[in-house]
């Protein structure tokens, strides 16, 4: 008979012993892959959102809200911006590219955003059916829209004052008309609703726009507005000069996405650090009931061992046999981890889709993940040193006399 087999035939007599151990050390395993998963997809997807936008002008208020509302569309503005004041500040020798944003309406939770079709080329989308929007009141799908409600093209739907699901004043005297729906940008695009910011001003009423004119031939103003303004720098000295133009009107102020990012994960990371902390203590209590298993379990075996020897085992292979022992644990712990670190991962990303927000997933792997298993496998070997050299020490002779 082989060590596997000794070491799978002694784990299987004590399996409640067994599957306890694994269990502890794959619920730590799988709190550990969840938050990097987690962690990573958010890091990736807030960056995703906010790359070559350099700054936000919104109405004066905190600016984390207006980098929430205005590129990752978790919060409401913190006000209105005048169009001409907006169409002043696109033309600022420091822009490159101005994109406006009306915002205010949603359909089944998803907010419905006036803009222009420079945002969809920001963000690299493109369509699977129909067309873009062409006149007022014409809308395009994102990914997670269309996959979610399913809208037939040349359909029509009536969107909601406000972002709530429910209590919203409808619409319904201005109805949109699906005309297209977009591929999977992996940004938040896939949960937006899109038309022109000349729908905007016609639902709410601020000025009908004549037939076909939309926000690329605005009219003069006439006291319009949208919600906030995204900008690109012209070069890298504009940093320094646009946000002090854009802060010098009265009731606009500028937010850097950047810094505003960088803040609020500098805050999720205090409670990211917490749960990790929380992940390796399940890790060491696993570490610990495996120690104290092989311990106790050499003392149960003192007299097995001792006929091995007898038989022909040297201490080596004696030593080997309670390494292998803790090994099995920490691979089985490691490998089941991971998989329920992906299905909790994956149920997050479901619950968060349901919830129309930032969405992750648990279909995809991760290089750092090969540490989580070599911790988890360092892990198996420390706690089988112990009981392991204390097994390669057995008196055999002292062990058989005494049964």
């Amino acid at each position: 008979m082989t060590l596997a087999r000794i070491s799978f035939s002694y784990l299987w007599q004590r399996r409640l012993s067994t599957a306890l151990n694994v269990a502890l050390l794959a619920f730590g395993v799988a709190a550990v892959t969840l938050l990097l998963l987690s962690s990573a997809q958010l890091e990736e997807r807030v960056y995703r959102d906010a790359r070559g936008i350099d700054l936000v002008v919104g109405a004066k208020g905190s600016q984390t809200q207006i980098v929430l509302s205005s590129i990752y569309e978790l919060d409401v503005p913190t006000g209105s911006v005048l169009w001409s004041e907006a169409q002043e500040i696109a033309k600022h020798k420091s822009v490159r590219k101005a994109i406006p944003l009306a915002l205010g309406d949603n359909y089944a939770g998803f907010r419905v955003v006036g803009t222009s079709h420079d945002y969809l080329t920001h963000y690299d989308a493109r369509l699977v059916d129909g067309k873009l929007w062409q006149e007022p009141l014409e809308a395009v799908f994102g990914a997670d829209v269309a996959a979610r409600l399913r809208p037939r093209i040349g359909s029509t739907f009536v969107a909601s004052h406000g972002f709530a699901t429910s209590g919203g004043e409808a619409h319904n005297e201005l109805p949109y008309r699906v005309v297209g729906t977009l591929a999977r940008t992996g940004s938040v695009i896939d949960q937006l609703v899109l038309t022109d910011v000349a729908s905007y001003w016609t639902v709410h009423a601020q000025q009908k726009p004549a037939e076909g004119e939309l926000v690329a031939e605005p009219l003069p103003d006439d006291g319009r507005t949208i919600s906030a303004l995204l900008l690109q720098y012209a070069s890298a000295g504009a940093g320094g000069e646009l946000p002090r133009f854009v802060n010098a009107y009265k009731n606009l102020q500028a937010a850097s996405p950047s810094y505003e990012t960088a803040r609020l994960f500098g805050i999720i990371a205090v409670g990211m650090d917490l749960l990790q902390g929380f992940a390796l203590v399940l890790m060491v209590s696993a570490a610990l009931s495996i120690f104290i298993a092989l311990y106790n379990g050499l003392h149960e075996r003192r007299y097995d061992i001792a006929v091995m020897r007898t038989l022909g085992a040297t201490r080596e292979d004696i030593m080997a046999l309670l390494l292998f022992e803790g090994i099995i644990l920490a691979c089985v712990g490691a490998v089941s981890g991971l998989l329920l670190g992906h299905i909790l991962t994956s149920m997050l990303g479901f619950a968060l889709r349901q919830a129309q927000q930032i969405s992750v997933t648990g279909w995809i792997w991760y290089s750092s993940e090969l540490w989580i298993g070599g911790i988890a496998l360092l892990v198996g070997v420390a706690t089988a040193l112990l009981p392991a050299w204390r097994a390669h020490e057995v008196d055999i002779a002292g062990t058989l006399a005494r049964g």
